[in-house]
């Protein structure tokens, strides 16, 4: 089985910036893409971008612009600076790792962080 363990969440003010991480215990050929996802209180987990294996990203139109996602191969990890922090960001950051970036093909996930934007 494989875990993916994250690190990197935390509490900023607004403005500021944070760098999750996700590794994966090992290689697996049901991990195509990586990504992140993330769930606030009384909310949908929503998409907040993904890569697959040959570096092509998605981004919620949200985040555009101000987080970015990458990925080391070589280390199954991978990262998501997050910059320009909203209030609206609040939320428990899940790491995942599946076939796509559709949320139904998710084949492994992490134990989620929490990042808090407050003043």
């Amino acid at each position: 089985q494989v875990q993916l363990v994250e690190s990197g969440g935390g509490s900023v003010q607004p403005g500021g910036s944070l760098r999750l991480s996700c590794a994966a215990s090992r290689f697996s050929l049901r991990i195509n893409v990586m990504g992140w996802y993330r769930q606030a209180p009384g909310k949908e987990r929503e998409l907040v971008a993904a890569i697959t294996s040959v570096l092509s990203t998605n981004y919620a139109d949200s985040v555009k612009g101000r987080f970015t996602i990458s990925r080391d191969n070589a280390k199954n990890t991978v990262y998501l600076q997050m910059n320009s922090l909203k209030p609206e960001d609040t939320a428990v950051y899940y790491c995942y790792g599946g076939t796509t970036p559709n949320i139904a093909t998710a084949n492994y996930w992490g134990q989620g962080t929490q990042v808090t934007v407050s003043s």
